[in-house]
């Protein structure tokens, strides 16, 4: 049974600072996504199994930072600078089987940005 704990969300002030962690059951690609009232949900960053291959959307890109502990099969999302913009549910989620879609998804953790 694959399972995804999120923790670290909470109310921030802009420009402020959060981790996010998602803890897993196994070593698999994984993926942070959000979704804010109203809007579909969004590609945020993700990483490959061993961490070598990153890639980030336009709208974090040098402020957001993702990592592994692979020790401990725990993926963290350093939050910097953050925005009102960035209010949102932020998702982690697995490819556990499939190569090209994320199967398995966590339960979500609020992020709120206050102006």
């Amino acid at each position: 049974q694959v399972q995804l704990v999120e923790s670290g969300g909470g109310l921030v002030q802009a420009g402020g600072s959060l981790r996010l962690s998602c803890a897993a059951s196994g070593r698999y690609v994984m993926g942070w996504f959000r979704q804010a009232p109203g809007k579909e949900r969004e590609f945020v960053t993700n990483i490959s199994r061993g961490g070598a291959t990153i890639k980030y959307a336009d709208s974090v890109k040098g402020r957001f930072i993702i990592s592994r502990a692979n020790a401990e099969n725990t993926v963290y999302l350093q939050m910097n600078s953050l925005k009102p913009e960035d209010t949102a549910v932020y998702y982690c989620a697995a490819k556990v089987v499939s190569l090209y879609e994320y199967d398995y998804w966590g339960q979500g953790t609020q992020v709120t940005v206050s102006s």
